[in-house]
């Protein structure tokens, strides 16, 4: 079975790309328009998240720190990817509970060699 990653992104073509290059590297995707729809989407079969910081309704870092006040997703590795590079938000983030930063636009090796990194 493959590993399972959700994405999270409110500009559907960044899903879409996003959501193409993982599954064609053997991943199961799921897909979220924003931090809540994300939080509602996040099940136990998701192994890792790669997400905006700035979408409507629930951002990033909020949906992180959402996250990590549930017990069983403490440890799931989150990954920002986003067009922010200020040291404030990814210290933010951080702060939050992300795992890992990239800013947009992204090599599409670089970003699976990371999910990788943290899923086998």
């Amino acid at each position: 079975m493959s590993n399972t990653l959700l994405i999270v992104d409110d500009s559907e073509s960044i899903r879409e790309l996003i959501s193409t290059n993982l599954t064609d590297a053997g991943y199961t995707v799921i897909k979220a328009v924003n931090g809540q729809d994300g939080l509602d989407k996040l099940t136990p079969e998701v192994k890792l998240i790669v997400t905006d910081l700035n979408m409507p309704i629930m951002d990033g870092i909020t949906m992180v720190k959402n996250i990590r006040n549930n017990v069983n997703f403490k440890h799931l590795p989150i990954v920002m990817l986003t067009t922010e590079s200020q040291m404030e938000k990814k210290n933010a983030a951080r702060e939050a509970g992300a795992t890992a930063w990239m800013v947009k636009p992204f090599d599409e090796d670089k970003l699976i060699g990371v999910i990788k990194k943290f899923v086998r």
